[in-house]
């Protein structure tokens, strides 16, 4: 599995181009901003990018998508609560001082259970509101892309509209720390951690 992440946009989101060694076929997970920079990583890597997956609405995560869109035709997906929120990206970010335009429509919404296909590689998702009500996470074998759920030693924000405390920590502690101790898990903003090291140290999720 080929994973290449960039921190991209004012606010660092980090931003996952992944791809299937065998078919060369690939994905943008959370493409915020700075669409030429993440193509460049892609032409790179030599992927053709068939999926543009959102782990959740927030426009430092999506901001370019219609980019990245114009130039690959990939498939955007992306969780059916969070899917209105593509059509407001301006408004939401506009309240931060900042300027994004907004995303196309998903062409396809997908909920706990489904299966996305990028080449041979195989991404479950799971549903992990409390960030967003459609915040979703995408596990394969050993990796696990989380979007803004959970972080090394924290926690997504839960202040915005449609965020909630205690459902995020349900997220965590009944969809993701699951999935094994050493599985590598894939922030949406900060460094990479493992779902041992957060069950036993994270001060907002950990299992006491």
């Amino acid at each position: 599995m080929i994973i290449e992440k960039l921190a991209v946009g004012p606010i660092m989101a980090n931003c996952f181009v992944i791809g299937c060694e065998e078919t060369l076929e690939g994905a943008v997970i959370d493409p915020g901003a700075e669409a030429d920079r993440i193509m460049d990583v892609v032409t790179a890597a030599g992927l053709k990018i068939t999926r543009i997956i959102n782990t959740h609405g927030h426009f430092d995560h999506v901001g370019a998508n219609r980019e990245i869109k114009a130039v690959t035709d990939a498939e955007l997906i992306i969780h059916p609560l969070d899917a209105p929120m593509l059509a407001q990206l301006d408004q939401m970010a506009g309240a931060f001082g900042m300027s994004v335009e907004n995303s196309p429509p998903p062409d396809r919404t997908v909920e706990e259970g489904a299966q996305i296909q990028v080449g041979r590689l195989s991404l479950s998702v799971l549903h992990t509101p409390g960030h967003t009500p459609g915040g979703i996470s995408l596990h394969t074998d050993g990796h696990v892309f989380v979007g803004d759920t959970l972080f090394q030693g924290s926690i997504g924000r839960t202040d915005f509209p449609g965020g909630d405390y205690d459902t995020i920590i349900r997220s965590i502690r009944e969809k993701l720390f699951p999935l094994g101790d050493q599985v590598v898990v894939y922030t949406g903003h900060g460094p990479e951690t493992a779902i041992g090291k957060e069950k036993q140290f994270n001060p907002f999720a950990r299992l006491d």
